[in-house]
């Protein structure tokens, strides 16, 4: 069995809020393993008397903590469980009903000598590999999948030119779009306050006999894919097999130096946390 895990802040002033971790239990029995991004809000209040990292950490922890403990339970009620948790300690002290409460985007995995159990909830990645060599992404394409009156918005905001007044009106426009659609019917889902928001997960179970190993990434490290383009998703799981996570996150950050001095980027951060596990099974 091989685990491996990175995770590297978008700015070195500023918190990680990307969490990842495994767990292998005592018994020797199987494992899991937890990743997280955490959405980091607009300047202004957020309803909230902590941090995103904060948060990040309480949630992923008792992630662990539950999916290793409570096998009795599926990945979409130890979610909910946690996310409920996380929010008590809390909840006397926050305004938890404020849209831009703390929050994370989730990937879950859980083996055992039997079966394979994944859940991934917003815009981070699963790959699990199988016996052949073939890989699998496993992703919530909600954020790729908006209204039509939505994506509309954001191609017209990049059809204007950098810098000028119209296209900064025209971005604010497309993200306050966007954001109406946080944890809305036909919008997107990430994991704040509300533990029923785990019965939209991407879940699934898979035979423990097809699958050799998982990777997992939030957006950060999976630019190299979505943003770069330097390969597939069954490209970058054959780094992360052959470099390790490390190394992936060192390629993006190398490519998002080189986008930074070539001109602005529509949507996305100059440098986003990063985080990514490799687990072979």
């Amino acid at each position: 069995m091989r685990m491996e895990l990175a995770t590297d802040p978008g700015h070195p002033e500023r918190p990680n809020e990307d969490y990842v971790s495994v767990a292998l239990p005592a018994s020797g029995q199987g494992g899991s393993l937890v990743l997280l991004d955490g959405v980091t809000p607009p300047a202004g209040d957020d309803g909230c008397l902590h941090s995103v990292h904060w948060f990040t950490a309480r949630l992923g922890g008792t992630l662990g903590e539950l999916s290793v403990s409570r096998r009795d339970l599926t990945l979409a009620e130890v979610l909910g469980h946690a996310i409920g948790r996380t929010a008590d300690t809390h909840r006397d002290t926050c305004d938890l009903s404020h849209p831009r409460t703390p929050q994370a985007t989730v990937v879950l995995a859980r083996w055992d000598a039997d079966r394979v159990e994944y859940l991934v909830l917003s815009d981070s990645a699963l790959l699990v590999e199988g016996p052949n060599g073939s890989v699998t992404a496993v992703l919530d394409d909600r954020l790729d999948t908006l209204p039509p009156r939505v994506r509309e918005l954001g191609a017209a905001a990049r059809a204007l030119p950098h810098g000028s007044a119209e296209r900064e009106a025209a971005v604010g426009e497309y993200r306050a779009a966007v954001e109406a659609l946080r944890n809305a019917e036909g919008g997107f889902f990430t994991a704040a306050a509300d533990p029923s928001v785990a019965a939209r997960a991407v879940t699934g179970t898979l035979p423990r006999a097809e699958v050799t190993a998982l990777a997992a990434l939030t957006d950060g490290a999976g630019r190299w894919v979505e943003m770069f383009d330097e390969g597939s998703w069954a490209d970058c799981f054959a780094l992360l097999r052959k470099e390790g996570p490390r190394s992936l996150i060192d390629r993006v950050r190398a490519l998002e130096t080189a986008r930074a001095e070539s001109g602005p980027a529509f949507r996305w951060k100059a440098h986003d946390d990063a985080a990514a596990v490799f687990a072979e099974l």
